[in-house]
């Protein structure tokens, strides 16, 4: 056995891994939520991770962030990373500044939390108390104290999921320019297939505890929802999930058409055995 979630990634070029996870086994009470799972995240790409309540979406990303380390396998991760949970978890006590650069080694000026601040476009709120913020501004308050950290990979937990719709928007919106301009590995927890399509490179399945299935997101960016292709990606996930839609109706109806003689992939064969 072999437990490794603090061991730094040797820098090396974009096209290599920034997270690399063989064999991993995480049980409770003798149950094992997570059972030999494997994951690559390469330099620099952005990977969504959906999966039914309850199948280790989120205990995966504890374990890659270093918070829960009774585990089986090997995981390597970079030194520096940074997670942003669902709730933004500030300090009401200190002021939104002092929030950011809560946890950072050293005294760190004021000015680093700004810069983070309005990176994120909240540095007018850098002095305010964080119970005067709205939900977007918290949440924009907690991604700027991941930033500061000038992460390599950055864990988010559903960080979206209390957002009413149009601050969703927003909060996406921004999520992708600070991942193009920054050039950071990012996974993405989430429910919403729709978000997971909008913005990763690449989708994953996650079930009883393992990775299910994934699917490469090709569609240019910008990308917007009424892509006839966003809508077949769409269908084609939630159809994964469980979820049954018109696209996927449509799109079984395509494929019964498709001759008999046509081959099936190997790799798509194996991906239905196992869904």
């Amino acid at each position: 056995m072999a437990t490794d979630v603090h061991r730094p990634v040797t820098p090396a070029p974009r096209t290599s891994s920034a997270v690399r996870v063989d064999g991993l086994t995480r049980s409770f009470d003798g149950r094992a939520v997570i059972e030999d799972l494997h994951l690559d995240v390469r330099q620099g790409e952005f990977v969504a991770l959906l999966g039914r309540s309850g199948c280790g979406k989120s205990t995966l990303l504890r374990i890659l962030a270093g918070l829960d380390r009774d585990i089986e396998g090997t995981v390597l991760v970079p030194r520096r990373k940074a997670v942003a949970f669902q709730a933004p978890r500030l300090m009401p006590w200190k002021r939104v500044w002092r929030n950011v650069l809560l946890g950072l080694p050293g005294r760190p000026d004021r000015d680093v939390a700004e810069q983070a601040l309005a990176e994120v476009g909240l540095k007018h709120r850098t002095n305010a108390w964080p119970k005067t913020l709205s939900g977007g501004e918290a949440q924009r308050a907690s991604l700027a104290r991941a930033l500061v950290r000038e992460p390599d990979l950055l864990l988010l937990d559903e960080p979206f999921g209390a957002l009413d719709a149009l601050t969703r928007i927003k909060a996406q919106r921004l999520v992708d320019e600070l991942w193009q301009r920054r050039g950071c590995a990012v996974l993405l927890v989430t429910h919403d297939v729709e978000e997971a399509v909008l913005l990763a490179d690449r989708v994953l399945v996650m079930d009883d505890g393992v990775i299910a299935y994934e699917k490469e997101i090709d569609l240019d960016r910008p990308r917007g929802i009424s892509d006839p292709r966003f809508a077949e990606l769409r269908a084609e996930l939630l159809q994964r999930l469980g979820v049954e839609t018109p696209e996927s109706d449509a799109h079984d109806a395509r494929s019964s058409e498709v001759p008999a003689a046509e081959p099936v992939p190997a790799a798509k064969k194996l991906t239905e055995a196992t869904a």
